[in-house]
């Protein structure tokens, strides 16, 4: 990333450090995320996806995610499930927590089996954050996608900034399956 001075307006620093941690469970507290996330970056998509890991010993082929919060529900709506097979998307984001980004309808064809639903929605991007424990494995993503194509340097530390608010809330909620 460049050195791009990341600035945030009064209205999401008080969102974010007086409203999220008085939010009373994962809805409330990603509304208020939500809310910010649409001051920031416009219009767009925000979905948290919970990791579920094969059974300890066995090997990690399929991986299933499980949607636990979802800006637009009609279209993605909570509790959808996806099973997902070792790609080089799952091996990034999933197995070595590292951000993915894509930009472009070619990228998202590439990797989301439901690009022209995406597409239809107006949304040409997405930013795909891994939410790491402790133990450095990713047990929930944090996806943002907007109409963005490309996202700026300064967008991405916003999506970096919010899923990092979004973390601790999630994690409590994964906690509790």
């Amino acid at each position: 990333m460049s050195d791009a001075l990341l600035t945030l307006p009064a209205s999401a620093v008080q969102a974010l450090c007086r409203e999220l941690p008085r939010a009373p469970g994962l809805d409330a507290a990603m509304q208020v995320i939500e809310r910010v996330r649409q001051e920031l970056l416009g219009d767009g998509l925000l979905t948290v996806n919970h990791v579920e890991w094969p059974a300890a010993g066995k090997q990690a082929e399929i991986i299933d995610l499980q949607r636990i919060w979802s800006s637009r529900p009609a279209e993605y709506p909570v509790a959808g499930r996806k099973r997902k097979q070792l790609t080089p998307w799952t091996r990034q984001l999933l197995l070595s927590s590292e951000i993915f980004i894509g930009e472009g309808p070619e990228a998202l064809a590439q990797v989301f089996d439901d690009n022209r639903l995406i597409l239809s929605m107006g949304l040409r991007s997405v930013m795909n954050v891994p939410l790491v424990g402790a133990d450095g494995r990713c047990f929930a993503t944090f996806n943002v996608l907007g109409p963005q194509d490309p996202w700026t340097e300064v967008e991405k530390m916003q999506i970096e900034v919010l899923a990092a608010f979004a973390r601790v809330v999630v994690a409590d909620c994964v906690r509790k399956l």
